[in-house]
């Protein structure tokens, strides 16, 4: 496993390279010199996380059985319009 480390500008600069860099292994961002972030391959994620989802379900809102709403009835006026 390959560990790269780019600046925020290298990233901004060629985003395909820490793309295809994050196939081999950890991309280390940085921010002034300092590691502010991670980029990993979604394999790599899901190894580490030990999720094997996909993003639809990630996204799907859990059962809404026990959820009261009771929206309140809107009236909406209509005006002419003002063309001028």
């Amino acid at each position: 496993m390959a560990i790269t480390t780019l600046s925020s500008r290298e990233l901004n600069q060629d985003v395909t390279r820490a793309k295809k860099a994050a196939k081999n292994g950890p991309v280390f961002i940085t921010d002034r010199g300092r590691p502010a972030h991670v980029l990993l391959s979604i394999e790599d994620y899901q190894r580490l996380t030990k999720q094997r989802r996909n993003i639809a379900d990630s996204l799907a809102m859990p059962s809404t059985g026990d959820i009261e709403f009771e929206p309140q009835p809107m009236t909406i006026g209509i005006r002419p319009a003002d063309f001028s």
